[in-house]
C-alpha cells in the first residue's frame, strides 16, 4: 500500500488503530513503553494511520508515558493522535506541539466524597500494597506498587475490593463488582469495581471500552476521516467491547488479544493473537502488541 506523506491525513486510511495501553503498549511490569513501540507508533501515525488510545489510564499517564516519548522521537508537525482516557470519561488530542484541551464528562464522575474516603482507606489500610491514583478526573483508581509481587497484590486486592464495595453502600451508592452485584442490591447499579492484574478502577457503569470506541469514531469524523477498517488491541476480556461496538455499528474490525490465556470468546469478527504472526503463545502483553505494531508498520508504511 502507498503511504501518504508525513503530516497528512488521508480521508479513508486503510486502517485505524484503537489501542488499550496497559498490556499491549505499556508494560504491566514497568508501566513504561519500549522505545521500539514508540518508534512504530510515530511511524504509523505520521504516515496517516489514525492512532487512538482507548484506556482506563489518566490523561497524565498518557502525556508522560506515551505523548512525551512520541514527541521526543520526532513526531512530525501536523500529525494528530487522540487519547480517550478513563474508559471514555476524559479525552484529548495531541500533536508535536503538545496536548490540546482536556475534555471531561463530569456526569460520569464518581462522587468526590466517596473518592476521598477511598483515598483515606488506602492510606490507613492498604498503603503497603497499593497507592491511590491522584491523576484520575472521573474514576477512582488504586494501583499496585512496583515493588510488590503480583501474588501479594492480588491477594490484598480482594480485600480492598470488598471494602470499597461495602463503602459504596455506606455512601448510599449502588455498585457491582464486575458482573457480580452486591448483596441486597437490585440490577440498577450505578457504579462498578473493575479489578485488573495491577489495579482496581471504580467507575460509572456507563464507562467502558465501547464508549471509547464511539468517541474514537466521532473524533476521526470531526477530522473528515473514515477508516476502511479497524484493528482494536487489548489484554483483557473487557477490551473486546471496542471491537463489539465497531462491529455492531457496521465497521470492519479485527481484534488483537495480547493475553489470550484469559480465554478467547466466540465473536462475529476475527480475533488475532501472537500465533497469527508465527510467534509462540508465550509472547504476550507489550511483546505481542509491539509485534503487531511492527507488522502493520511494515505492511502499510514500509
Amino acid at each position: 500500500m502507498t503511504a501518504s506523506m508525513p503530516g497528512t491525513h488521508p480521508a479513508a486510511p486503510a486502517l485505524a488503530l484503537l489501542l488499550d495501553v496497559d498490556g499491549p503498549v505499556a508494560s504491566p511490569v514497568t508501566r513504561d513503553v519500549k522505545p521500539e513501540i514508540i518508534a512504530d507508533l510515530v511511524g504509523l501515525a505520521s504516515a496517516g494511520i489514525p492512532v487512538i488510545f482507548n484506556t482506563g489510564r489518566s490523561d497524565a499517564f498518557i502525556r508522560e508515558q506515551v505523548m512525551a516519548p512520541m514527541i521526543a522521537a520526532g513526531m512530525p508537525a501536523g500529525t494528530v493522535v487522540h487519547a480517550i482516557c478513563e474508559k471514555g470519561a476524559v479525552w484529548f488530542s495531541y500533536t508535536s506541539g503538545g496536548p490540546g484541551p482536556i475534555h471531561v464528562d463530569h456526569a460520569l464522575a464518581v462522587p468526590k466524597a466517596y473518592g476521598d474516603d477511598v483515598r483515606r482507606m488506602v492510606a490507613e489500610d492498604y498503603a503497603t500494597h497499593m497507592f491511590f491514583d491522584e491523576t484520575k478526573r472521573a474514576m477512582v483508581s488504586v494501583e499496585q506498587h512496583l515493588d510488590v509481587s503480583s501474588d501479594d497484590y492480588l491477594a490484598e486486592q480482594k480485600l480492598f475490593d470488598a471494602d470499597a464495595l461495602e463503602l459504596m453502600g455506606r455512601h448510599g451508592l449502588s455498585a457491582a463488582l464486575l458482573d457480580h452485584h452486591a448483596p441486597e442490591s437490585d440490577d440498577a447499579a450505578d457504579y462498578r469495581l473493575d479489578p485488573t492484574i495491577i489495579s482496581t478502577d471504580i467507575e460509572s457503569i456507563r464507562l467502558g471500552k465501547d464508549l471509547g470506541a464511539s468517541r474514537a469514531v466521532e473524533l476521526l469524523a470531526a477530522q473528515g476521516i473514515t477508516p476502511q477498517a479497524w484493528r482494536t488491541v487489548g489484554d483483557s476480556r473487557t477490551d473486546y467491547a471496542m471491537a463489539d461496538w465497531l462491529h455492531h455499528n457496521d465497521h470492519s474490525v479485527k481484534h488483537v488479544d495480547v493475553r489470550p490465556a484469559d480465554g478467547v470468546p466466540n465473536k462475529p469478527y476475527d480475533v488475532l493473537t501472537a500465533t497469527d504472526l508465527g510467534l509462540g503463545d508465550d509472547i504476550i502483553h507489550d511483546d505481542a502488541g509491539g509485534a503487531f505494531l511492527r507488522s502493520w508498520r511494515e505492511a502499510l508504511v514500509g
